[in-house]
């Protein structure tokens, strides 16, 4: 499969970094829990020092929403809103454990990190403008159509795995017990976002290789053009 950016996304946004890792042999009882609880205590501490809607990380994405016409206190990006959780409950939610390593590794490095069960995305993934007609199936049960026009993570039969760009994920692709191959995707926007992404993409990749015995097949891209695709990236990979 292969993951892209549009024409659009690439013009609008060409100060954007992204961390792709593809990893199998996930299962549900993984054991991550040293790696979670490291990670959280970086980004409580950090938490202790200033609130995340003053770190440039966030204000990056908020930037961001500005610009697609959202309220960024409205919508959120989803390392602001796990931020916003820990700081509010002190703990982070516990869900499956890629998805509690991911959430955990969000929080710690203030940058979205999106994870779709591979199994349930049809083709491509392409990050682009909605045209209205994607369904996006909502954790209540309900598909909703994007607005025209909204970013979106849409494969090729017009599902839309996240809306909003970084803020809502969709269930379709959602982990769950039976995931056995996951697509990971951190995405930064920061004036030092390209470090910060091979950064987080090292440490998870040290992570689940550990606790899978696998070393994920891992790929940054650091130009707007950039993509990535499962059949000419192996092992680790630079591209930008």
């Amino acid at each position: 499969m292969r993951f892209s950016y549009s024409s659009f996304m690439q013009q609008a946004f060409p100060d954007r970094s992204t961390a792709i890792l593809r990893t199998t042999n996930i299962y549900s009882d993984l054991d991550v829990t040293a790696a979670v609880a490291g990670l959280t205590a970086r980004a409580t501490q950090r938490l202790t020092e200033k609130t995340e809607g003053v770190f440039v990380e966030i204000q990056a994405w908020r930037r961001a929403y500005s610009a697609m016409g959202l309220k960024p206190t409205q919508y959120r990006c989803a390392s602001e809103a796990l931020l916003r959780r820990l700081r509010k409950d002190g703990a982070l939610p516990s869900l499956h454990p890629l998805i509690d390593l991911c959430n955990a590794a969000s929080a710690a490095y203030a940058v979205p990190v999106a994870v779709f069960d591979l199994d349930h995305v049809a083709g491509d993934l392409c990050v682009r403008q909605a045209d209205g007609s994607e369904r996006y199936h909502a954790f209540s049960g309900a598909i909703e159509n994007p607005d025209i026009g909204e970013v979106i993570f849409a494969d090729d039969q017009g599902n839309a795995h996240a809306r909003r760009w970084a803020n809502r994920q969709s269930r379709l692709s959602a982990v769950s017990h039976t995931t056995s191959k996951a697509l990971i995707v951190a995405e930064a926007l920061h004036e030092k976002s390209a470090r910060d992404v091979d950064a987080l993409s090292l440490e998870l990749s040290d992570i689940l290789s550990k606790a899978i015995g696998t070393l994920p097949e891992t790929a940054l891209l650091l130009t707007p053009d950039a993509d990535y695709c499962t059949q000419e990236v192996k092992g680790v990979g630079h591209v930008g």
